[in-house]
């Protein structure tokens, strides 16, 4: 079991507040993804028909993740000028504000501004919160660990986001004076928007201090790193989370035109995926791996996704197809807390700006991987595209990463400037 009040530079009160944080961004996405048609078919009224309430879903969605790709990089270099925790601020209280004008919203054109703003404020929170553990770690064990404690926060918030959205609206709607489809909806909304106020009220009572001198010294030698490391380490995050996006929207309309699962079945697999990379995620950075061997696992790892992808459409049945759901969630479940770790270990002092270009590559991937997922599908010129081609660029990733286990840990030089005291890393 790994404890998160060690003798470190990370205090457990601060630890929560920031894992609260990205809880509470990722909580509020995932509640308004199985709300978003219902609240679009209410304000098209009868006008309205399934192609649009779809298309309008679908274009929501992306705006919202389109808005972490503009201004995460933005938020992330404010936090590097200003500190951490007024850009914390600024985006928990800007995220509360967004979700509960949505949860009164009566015009479709108003539910646009609001994704778009509500995206813009989420971006502030992720980049900041990583930034905060590379401020303060000690230790690259501490680094690792705590990064991982905020990746998991989302997952959790992703996976309990839409059954909590559909638990709260179904309960509302058989309360008397919240009865109706107006009412019940703006509930989970309206709870997710006092959520984020308590948790920004919580950010303003924690100690958020600037880097420490372990992490200075740390840090200064993070600096020397060779200019094009870090872009191969965006790229591939933004690889993997292209290859999430594909899968995630490929699985379910595989699942319903093509091998006719039920939605129980479909959300079963979606439910197996999330646990997976949360399970795998813990594991990774546990006290028993070293962080600098999860440069090791990239290379192999992307190979895993890549063949996964590829035989998601050769699946014929329920059972296969969880089989190989298990290998791609396990193998993208590795790769986000090590690119982010990564990242982060060779950020330098620049720790907001440079996980703020992660934020966004990785917001840009979904959206791309989503677009591709959908508008691909069904093409006849290639079968299985989306699947295809994202195999394709994951083996290209797997050639980009072949030189990192090398680049990122550096030699260390002996007194004369030779080699003979380099120090020697295993890959097990």
């Amino acid at each position: 079991m790994i404890n998160l009040a060690t003798s470190t530079g990370i205090p457990l009160s601060m630890m929560a507040v920031l894992m609260l944080s990205v809880f509470t961004v990722s909580l509020g996405y995932g509640i308004v993804l199985p709300l978003l048609p219902f609240v679009i078919e209410r304000l098209l009224g009868a006008g309205g028909d399934a192609a649009q309430v779809s298309r309008a879903t679908g274009l929501l969605t992306a705006l919202y993740t389109f808005a972490l790709f503009l201004f995460a990089p933005a938020w992330g270099r404010l936090s590097d000028r200003y500190g951490r925790r007024p850009i914390l601020l600024i985006g928990l209280l800007g995220f509360s504000a967004t979700m509960l004008t949505f949860a009164f919203i009566e015009n479709l054109t108003a539910v646009y501004a609001e994704r778009f703003l509500s995206g813009l404020f989420a971006a502030a929170v992720t980049p900041a919160a990583l930034a905060a553990i590379g401020d303060l770690a000690a230790t690259e064990e501490e680094r690792a660990r705590r990064l991982t404690f905020v990746s998991l926060a989302g997952i959790s918030g992703f996976l309990l986001g839409p059954m909590l959205g559909v638990f709260v609206s179904r309960g509302a709607a058989n309360i008397p004076p919240i009865a109706g489809a107006a009412g019940a909806l703006a509930v989970p909304l309206a709870g997710t928007a006092i959520l984020a106020f308590v948790v920004a009220a919580a950010v303003m009572t924690i100690p958020i201090s600037k880097q420490s001198d372990a992490a200075q010294k740390r840090d200064q030698s993070a600096s020397q790193t060779g200019r094009w490391l870090v872009p191969k380490l965006l790229a591939l995050a933004f690889i993997v989370s292209a290859a999430v996006g594909v899968f995630e929207v490929g699985l379910a309309l595989r699942g319903k035109q093509d091998l006719g699962l039920t939605q129980y079945q479909i959300a079963l697999m979606f439910t197996e995926c999330s646990l997976i990379m949360f399970v795998v995620q813990a594991i990774v950075f546990s006290p028993w791996i070293k962080p600098e061997t999860t440069r090791w696992f990239i290379a192999p790892a992307l190979a895993v996704l890549a063949a996964g992808l590829f035989l998601v459409p050769r699946a014929s049945d329920f059972a296969l197809m969880l089989v190989v759901i298990g290998a791609v969630a396990a193998s993208a479940g590795i790769l986000s807390p090590i690119l982010t770790y990564w990242i982060s270990s060779k950020a330098g002092m620049a720790q907001g700006a440079e996980l703020g270009k992660q934020t966004a590559a990785s917001s840009l991937g979904v959206t791309v991987g989503s677009a591709a997922g959908g508008l691909l599908f069904d093409v006849t010129w290639l079968p299985n595209a989306p699947f295809l081609l994202m195999a394709v660029l994951i083996a290209l990733g797997v050639v980009l990463s072949l030189s990192l286990p090398n680049m990122l840990v550096a030699p260390k030089l002996g007194k004369g400037g030779d080699d003979r005291n380099v120090e020697k890393f295993s890959p097990l």
